[in-house]
């Protein structure tokens, strides 16, 4: 303590304040250092070409009710996390909204965060039909980023694999593993964001040479 007391003495000679906003962005960071590394040990470039974007509805607790929303196709109320990862499954950015905002509507945020972390890599984003649109389409154009539609087979019986789009689901698989993420239990959304920036280095690191 007396080491930090003297180094940051001439910053007005107290201590910085350590906010929550700041650890968010120090896992954040971890979370795209680690998947570089990841990336790299796999075999593939460091920055990746291709995204995959996905919503989910997460249901709301007493904590964060106030700014649910309600989902009409799922029927809940709750949180809706819109979810960016590489086709290796590894969080690339994520955006909180109320479960009542639609996917396509998300594009452009998401899309420039995406952009922002890879460097403008992205060329192209797998997408299911929940971003159908011509809106979203040029959303995503203004980032450079071409949005790709994967639709269910006409003749769809029983579960369907579908390409690209198998991967984001895992994703999501991976983080329900955590009783933290099962609900949106915080009373912030940009919190909520941020137990996912936390949790993700353990759920990519458990996956390491499997």
């Amino acid at each position: 303590m007396a080491f930090l007391a003297t180094r940051f003495a001439t910053l007005g000679g107290s201590l910085p304040t350590i906010t929550a906003l700041d650890c968010t962005k120090v896992f954040e960071a971890i979370v795209h250092d680690l998947r570089a590394l990841l990336r790299l040990a796999k075999g593939k470039q460091e920055q990746p070409t291709a995204a995959i974007f996905d919503g989910r509805t997460m249901q709301s607790t007493p904590e964060s009710g106030e700014r649910a929303g309600y989902d009409g196709h799922k029927k809940r109320k709750g949180s809706k996390i819109h979810l960016a990862v590489d086709t290796l499954g590894y969080l690339l950015a994520l955006h909180v909204t109320p479960a009542n905002e639609q996917e396509r509507v998300q594009v452009q945020i998401l899309a420039e965060k995406v952009q922002e972390v890879t460097g403008n890599s992205v060329e192209i984003a797998y997408v299911d039909q929940g971003y159908t649109g011509e809106n979203a389409e040029q959303a995503a154009k203004q980032a450079g980023i071409e949005l790709m539609v994967v639709k269910l087979p006409e003749a769809k019986k029983g579960f369907v694999l579908l390409p690209r789009r198998w991967v984001v689901e895992r994703s999501f698989a991976w983080t329900a593993r955590f009783r933290r993420l099962a609900r949106d239990f915080m009373r912030g959304a940009h919190l909520f964001g941020a137990q996912r920036h936390t949790l993700s280095p353990k759920s990519h690191l458990g996956r390491v040479g499997r």
